[in-house]
Formats: structure tokens, C-alpha cells, sequence
């Protein structure tokens, strides 16, 4: 095994002349979206992204090689897959032996980032303790890989289909910072306020940037979570989205699903009671969350010695 990932044209460039990149997640396209919607969310983010000052770089395994950055061929290839696996920490080492494919969650894009010298990655929501989970003890792997892996990970909160305080408990124990952007309280992915308060807030990238290299140059081990509220007027508030929720989450305890399973039910269910609105917040909050990582990236080039 010579080469552990292969970087595209692009982000090889980048990376060559330091210069700032940020990781994208690619779970959301073959797991999150209907086709042509993924497709074009994810094209629109990598130019968010470079509009905003950075380089792109969507992360997936395609026949056994964990590619940092798609072209565009690779991409529309796995928007309309409908058989990539979804790789988590525990199973993307397999997929790479076994020669497969598939498009990384938060962990798995976390550990490919680091292993590109990617700092910061830019996602939807990351997620966390599920309902339930002092039964199933369903705890995403999201959790642990921030409390071991150096990338901030801009998000818009945890996902609001997870219990929010069990997760915010679980990333304080594991010595996780979590940090609100620009306001106190702790966002609920398509809604600004989860009626929790954060523990952190900065109100620029440069603040961002500047507590990761202080957490570098203490030696402390993990990552940043920064929480990114979706822009006012992409939210849905949650006391529409509760009900919803709660109808969603019964519907899959009584088809008996479990883990992996789980979270693509309930955000197709919820696309569906929300009449299509819960799709276009997702896009709303991903594009916000984009551009932002885009800034602390640049922050990060700025603020490193040269």
C-alpha cells in the first residue's frame, strides 16, 4: 500500500501551497437527498465554498480509494448511486480493502481530512446520543471522533431528531469545545434556538481559528464543534417541528429500525410531513455552514507560520 488517499488536481494544489481547503462531507448526497437535489446541493456548496476564498474538498471512497476532492464526473456518479455504503469509523478501512464505494459521515470524513492535513470540515449537522439510547445505547461515532481527531467541524448543531441535551452531556464529558457562532443560544439544525444554552460563542472565524491553534499548541487532543444557526429566514421553528418529529420517530420505532438505518428514515419523513420545507432548510443551513468553514479555513492560513 503505497498512498493511503488520493487528493484531486485541485485540492493537491492547495494543499501543495497552503492554501485554505475545507473537507465536505459526502453522506449527504447519497443519504440525504433525492437525486438531482443532492447533486446540485453539493455543486453548489463546493462553489460556495471557493466564492467564499477556499478550496473545496468532497471526501469518498469510489472503488477502494478514499478520494479527497471529486471531479465533476466522480460526483454526479455518486449522487445517482444507489448502492454506496455509508462509512462511519468502524467500516471505512473495509470498504477500502474490499475495493467498494461509498460516501463518508462525519467520522469518516473527520479521519480523511486529518490524514490530508485538512483542518476544517463543513457538514449539515453532525450526530449524536439518539433517543432512547439509555436502551439501545445508539451514540453516534460522531461523538468520539471529535474527541480524538484536530478539525473544527462548522455544522448547524446536532441533528433535531437526536436528544439534544443527552449529546451536548456526552460532548462536554469527552472534553469537546462547543462553540455557538455570533449567538448564546445552541441551534437545533433547521432551527435557530434549541432552548439550550451553549457552552461556548465566538462571533468571528478569526476567534475560531485562533482557539484551534491554541488547542494545537497545548497539545490537547480532538477537535472544535462550531454551531452555526441556519439564517432566519431558511428556519423552521421547532414548535412546528417537534410534532413532527415525535410522529416521525414512532413511525420508525414501529418498523423496528436501529442504527444506521435510523436517520434517513426520519429526514425522509420529515421531508414529507414538511411538505418539502425540511429539504430546503437542509440546503439553506449546509450553503451558511460552508461558507463560514470557508472563512475560519482562511483565518487558519493566515494565522500558521509560515
Amino acid at each position: 500500500m503505497t498512498r493511503i488517499f488520493t487528493p484531486s488536481p485541485e485540492v493537491q494544489e492547495a494543499l501543495t501551497h497552503d492554501r485554505p481547503v475545507v473537507a465536505l462531507e459526502s453522506t449527504i448526497i447519497t443519504h440525504g437527498m433525492p437525486y438531482p437535489d443532492n447533486l446540485q446541493t453539493a455543486q453548489q456548496v463546493e462553489e460556495d465554498v471557493r466564492q467564499a476564498g477556499a478550496i473545496p474538498a468532497t471526501i469518498a471512497v469510489i472503488d477502494g480509494d478514499l478520494r479527497i476532492g471529486l471531479e465533476a464526473q466522480t460526483l454526479e456518479k455518486l449522487a445517482k448511486s444507489k448502492s454506496a455504503a455509508k462509512l462511519s469509523r468502524a467500516d471505512l478501512a473495509v470498504c477500502m480493502a474490499r475495493g467498494g464505494t461509498g460516501s463518508t459521515t462525519v467520522s469518516a470524513t473527520m479521519i480523511a481530512a486529518h490524514l490530508a492535513g485538512i483542518k476544517v470540515f463543513a457538514t449539515g449537522g453532525i450526530g449524536g446520543v439518539h433517543q432512547g439510547a439509555e436502551q439501545t445505547f445508539d451514540i453516534s461515532a460522531d461523538l468520539q471522533e471529535l474527541a480524538q481527531t484536530p478539525v473544527t467541524v462548522v455544522c448547524a448543531g446536532a441533528k433535531a431528531i437526536l436528544d439534544l441535551p443527552k449529546t451536548l452531556e456526552t460532548l462536554e464529558t469527552l472534553g469537546v469545545p462547543v462553540i455557538a457562532y455570533g449567538q448564546d443560544a445552541l441551534p437545533a439544525f433547521w432551527s435557530r434556538d434549541s432552548g439550550l444554552p451553549a457552552p461556548l460563542r465566538l462571533d468571528d472565524p478569526a476567534q475560531i481559528a485562533k482557539a484551534q491553534l491554541m488547542r494545537a499548541h497545548l497539545g490537547l487532543p480532538g477537535g472544535q464543534l462550531v454551531a452555526n444557526p441556519i439564517p432566519p429566514r431558511d428556519e423552521i421553528h421547532s414548535r412546528i417541528l417537534a410534532p413532527l418529529i415525535a410522529q416521525a420517530q414512532s413511525e420508525a420505532a414501529a418498523q423496528g429500525l436501529s442504527g444506521k438505518s435510523v436517520t434517513p428514515f426520519l429526514l425522509q419523513r420529515l421531508f414529507e410531513l414538511t411538505n418539502g420545507q425540511s429539504l430546503t432548510a437542509n440546503i439553506a443551513l449546509i450553503r451558511n455552514n460552508a461558507r463560514l468553514a470557508a472563512g475560519i479555513a482562511m483565518e487558519l492560513t493566515a494565522q500558521s507560520p509560515a
